[in-house]
């Protein structure tokens, strides 16, 4: 990986501007990565038996609601295991890859559970909403309509995760050297 150094150090001997674009393309590559891990575990956890069996059960608790037409249970646990996987992935790779960082582990990653559980919490709402709406209104397959609306909720996520990764995953400065 030393191409991938010399490119960081390259952007930022460029200025800040090009630096963060060089960070944001970054993102995306570790996007896509966390999306491919999403869709594959979700694909994967859907067709599980043990889950399978678990669509038939409605879910609702607090603002969730999952109806058997959406997936139920099964769809619930599916598609935030599958959420929760892809975080973690993105949450090392982008610390380590993308924003070099090497402030407080235990810090950062308190804070981005504590962002991450949030941003979750919504996307296991809006899912479900928008299964529900293309499998009952618009009459789409159960798969299709679960990746459309598992795309959404990545997109979503896509967009708000990179300004809180850039202000939370930071490199800590070196300490200047006095002259002697």
């Amino acid at each position: 990986m030393a191409s991938l150094k010399q490119l960081d150090q390259n952007a930022e001997a460029k200025g800040s501007g090009i630096k963060t674009l060089w960070q944001f393309v970054k993102f995306i590559v570790v996007s896509l990565l966390a999306f491919v891990v999403q869709f594959a575990l979700l694909n994967i956890l859907n067709h599980v038996p043990a889950i399978e069996n678990l669509t038939a059960q409605e879910f609702n608790w607090f603002v969730f609601t999952y109806p058997v037409a959406a997936g139920g249970l099964g769809y619930f646990i599916s598609s935030n295991v599958s959420n929760i996987a892809a975080q973690i992935v993105s949450f090392f790779v982008n610390r380590e890859k993308t924003f070099n960082a090497n402030n407080n582990i235990p810090v950062t990653l308190t804070i981005y559970l504590i962002f991450t559980v949030a941003l979750i919490c919504f996307s296991a709402w809006l899912n479900p909403t928008i299964k529900n709406l293309l499998v009952e209104k618009l009459a789409w397959g159960d798969d299709l309509a679960s990746n459309a609306a598992t795309m959404v909720c990545c997109t979503v996520q896509f967009l708000v995760y990179f300004p809180v990764d850039k202000l939370l995953m930071r490199e800590k400065k070196a300490p200047k050297e006095e002259n002697k």
